[in-house]
This record gives C-alpha cells, sequence and structure tokens, in this order.
C-alpha cells in the first residue's frame, strides 16, 4: 500500500459504492456499510467502558455547546488497530498524519452545536494544536448505531443533513484548495431526541501526528 499525506477525492471516487456531495463549496463523501454490525457493535462496547465527558479546544463560555462523552480509543488493542488500518487504507493516508480514533456517545438532549474540526487561527489554543503536526486536514467518521430519533449530522452552510446509519462513513476535507480552513465544513452533532448515538472520528494533520 502506498501511501499519501493527504486524501485524493479522485481515489476515494475509486472506492464501490461511494457517492460525493455535489456542492463544489464542500469536498464531501458518504460511504454505507463501511463497518459491519459486529465491528460497530464491538466499538461500542469499548465506548462505553471508558467514556468521560466531552471537551473542547477553545472554550466560548457556553457550557451546552458539547455535551456529548468521549472515549479516547486504545490504538494497541489489536481491534482498534485494525479499525485504524481500515481507515487510513480507504484514506490513503499515511498512518503517521492520523491522530488516535476518538469515540463519541450522545444521550437523549445531547448535541455538539455548529462547529468546525480545524483549529481557528485566532483561537487561544491554536499553537498549542498545530504548532507540531499542523492543521486538520481530513475528518473521517463513521456512525456506529442508528438513534431512535434524532442525532442527525447538519452541515450548516450547504443545508445538508445526514442521518446516521450503522457503520456509515462520512469523509470531507477541512481545508479548501487554496490550503485554508474551509469554513463551509461547519457542521452541527443534533441532538439525540430518543435512543443513543454512538459514532467514531478519525482525524488527519498535515505534518506528522506526535
Amino acid at each position: 500500500m502506498i501511501y499519501a499525506t493527504n486524501a485524493s477525492p479522485a481515489r476515494l471516487m475509486q472506492h464501490p459504492g461511494i457517492q460525493r456531495f455535489p456542492d463544489p463549496a464542500l469536498t464531501l463523501f458518504i460511504k454505507r456499510d463501511f463497518l459491519n454490525p459486529q465491528e460497530c457493535n464491538e466499538v461500542i462496547a469499548r465506548i462505553d467502558s471508558r467514556r468521560r465527558p466531552s471537551t473542547i479546544a477553545d472554550a466560548n463560555g457556553d457550557p451546552n455547546y458539547r455535551t456529548s462523552e468521549t472515549c479516547d480509543l486504545d490504538p494497541t488493542d489489536p481491534f482498534v488497530a485494525a479499525i485504524d488500518q481500515k481507515i487510513c487504507a480507504f484514506a490513503g493516508i499515511d498512518p503517521a498524519h492520523g491522530e488516535p480514533i476518538q469515540g463519541q456517545r450522545y444521550d437523549v438532549g445531547q448535541e455538539f452545536k455548529a462547529h468546525t474540526d480545524y483549529f481557528e487561527l485566532n483561537g487561544a489554543d491554536y499553537v498549542k494544536y498545530c504548532s507540531v503536526a499542523g492543521q486538520r486536514t481530513w475528518t473521517f467518521m463513521i456512525y456506529l448505531n442508528i438513534p431512535e430519533a434524532g442525532g442527525a449530522t447538519r452541515f450548516r452552510s450547504v443545508n445538508k443533513i445526514i442521518h446516521a446509519e450503522k457503520g456509515k462513513l462520512l469523509c470531507w476535507n477541512n481545508i479548501d484548495e487554496t490550503g485554508k480552513p474551509n469554513p463551509a465544513t461547519i457542521h452541527h452533532g443534533m441532538k439525540v431526541r430518543k435512543g443513543v448515538k454512538y459514532i467514531i472520528t478519525k482525524w488527519y494533520r498535515e505534518r506528522v501526528w506526535k
């Protein structure tokens, strides 16, 4: 496998069954059944065993901005490592540029209000988070289950709502064609109205992650 330091939309389109969102403002892809039900269930069990309150890089004074729970999945766990390898192979991105996989759990009423995954250039912690590995480039997010109600992901600037499906992968480029953070990637993890929602997220960086 020959890896690159960034994902290629043309390469991603070679995967069977992948769909590309048609709006040029946002480089977004959807791939159903990326993980099978057993893989999803095993990841959910790991999230439940190690979850903690979620945090944000730059506090904005809103205690309800991100109300989910988070799990830093153990990269030395062979099962987690296999999932990580599967994502990297699909993305075509050198694993050295990837952050560890993070899991999230959303209970009824929990959400992550509209946000971007890249670090704001004027943010209080920009230097802290980007000085070594650089900016976040691609996001790969996978739904692990289907909530009974709510829990969709809304890309606000392009008015696109994506509903959770077990094993479905979303991936998007946080950087635009000029190399700058793309504000069109702003998205909202909408409130769960009934049931619970689980996802995992894998972020990639401009340079090697340390």
